[in-house]
């Protein structure tokens, strides 16, 4: 059951509190509804029985006989459901109902006019219901003690009690729904703060909203304040893993251009080949510390940063086409006038968009081409060359940290732009045409 959800357990519990507690109810109210029929039958026997007794007379022979019995024609009839019996001293008189049976009652010993009911067997083993008296007969019957009793068949009342539960069962079973309906709502009512609950955390991770809050019921908030904790200590970790990260690639900054200077002055000693080596290496490491800088910068800024990534483009344009790469090459920027709102802070997407000119650029043959396109939900950025393009084979894994494209360069821009645009909540995709690479920037759009 542990598969199951929290919602279908309460359902499945509170459905089977239902049928078990209808279930016992419907055995009470028939146990109830028996013991009355029974009650009601045994004061209709209580009337036969007094109509019996008082039908009692003497035939001219001063023999006790029954001159008037009762009028119910089952009396009459054998094995009619409905049996009399008087028994005075050796005298034995019976219904006609009871043909030839005799009704086989217990030792009792009854008081002068009290009555008893029993359960005794009666013809073709039916078992009969039975209530008996005592009676101390008057002089005109020949006095002494009569013994009485009248029995009726058990399965009349057993058929009013299955018949009643028959009746019952339709409205029991209409009832069940209702309760389990009822209780499916009242389960959606109760977890419905675990699904705002969830729907608050996508928030969270989305950017929209920093944390779970306090406006919870009284069950649900000690886990609010438990959550709203942890995102808290997560982000002081976060901001201490930044610091440090910062720290080192701030410390590495000043050695190495220790090393650019010393490369310098190596080059002026003469000692061309370990100047480049020296400042190849000083080179490669200085754009590793400042890929980290900016990685450590771009995780630190706030979930609701906006920027226009049209307005982003052309300032990065303006710049790049002024380098000695950018200016010997024909720049054309389309974007929407009305702006292109991206939910990205604009020195990271100036910083990635730079990047991804840069590398343009470096291998277009004549010119660069910048889209800007405001979708909905997105806002898509690209940059294509009409350069050489990268083989498909490499194209893949060109953004992976450090992949290089050649012995005179290296992905490390590419690499740059992709974790920006991860960061944001997009991506970055690269795409051979003919001629050429595009590099399509998406980033989420800003709300």
């Amino acid at each position: 059951m542990t598969g199951l959800s929290l919602r279908w357990r309460l359902v499945t519990a509170g459905a089977a509190a239902v049928v078990i507690a209808l279930g016992l109810a419907a055995a009470g109210l028939t146990a109830l509804f028996a013991g009355h029929v029974e009650r009601r039958a045994l004061a209709e026997l209580q009337v036969h029985l007094d109509q019996v007794i008082a039908g009692l007379a003497t035939d001219p022979s001063g023999a006790l006989r029954q001159a008037t019995p009762p009028a119910d024609p089952r009396f009459r009839r054998p094995y009619g459901g409905l049996y009399w019996q008087i028994a005075a001293g050796d005298r034995l008189l019976r219904s006609r109902s009871l043909w030839d049976v005799r009704l086989d009652l217990p030792a009792d010993e009854l008081a002068d006019q009290a009555a008893h009911a029993h359960r005794i067997a009666g013809p073709d083993g039916a078992e009969l219901l039975t209530l008996e008296r005592s009676v101390a007969l008057p002089a005109r019957l020949g006095g002494g003690t009569a013994r009485a009793a009248v029995a009726m068949d058990a399965a009349e009342l057993r058929a009013a009690r299955n018949a009643f539960l028959a009746d019952m069962a339709p409205y029991l079973g209409l009832l069940a729904l209702a309760l389990i309906l009822a209780g499916w709502a009242q389960v959606g009512v109760g977890l419905r703060p675990l699904d705002r609950i969830g729907a608050r955390i996508a928030a969270i991770r989305s950017g929209r909203t920093e944390r779970v809050g306090d406006d919870w019921p009284v069950e649900v908030r000690p886990l609010a304040v438990e959550l709203d904790a942890l995102l808290a200590a997560r982000e002081a970790d976060i901001a201490r893993a930044r610091a440090r990260a910062g720290d080192l690639a701030h410390g590495l900054k000043t050695p190495l251009q220790a090393l650019l200077g010393e490369a310098r002055r190596l080059a002026e000693a003469g000692q061309d080949r370990r100047a480049e080596g020296i400042e190849a290496i000083a080179r490669a490491m200085q754009r590793h510390v400042d890929r980290e800088l900016a990685r450590a910068r771009l995780a630190a800024k706030a979930a609701g940063a906006r920027s226009d990534a049209a307005e982003v483009c052309r300032r990065v344009i303006a710049v790049v086409r002024r380098t000695p790469d950018g200016e010997a090459l024909t720049w054309h920027c389309a974007a929407p006038d009305d702006g292109a709102p991206a939910a990205i802070d604009a020195a990271d997407l100036a910083e990635a968009l730079g990047a991804l000119a840069e590398n343009a650029a470096r291998h277009a043959v004549a010119g660069v081409t910048v889209t800007v396109e405001a979708m909905d939900d997105t806002v898509a950025v690209t940059v294509a060359d009409d350069g050489p393009g990268i083989a498909g084979d490499r194209l893949a894994t060109i953004t992976g940290r450090g992949v290089r494209l050649d012995q005179s360069g290296d992905g490390l821009g590419l690499a740059i732009a992709s974790d920006i645009a991860e960061a944001a909540g997009g991506a970055l995709a690269l795409e051979n045409r003919s001629p050429g690479l595009a590099a399509r920037l998406t980033l989420p759009a800003a709300r």
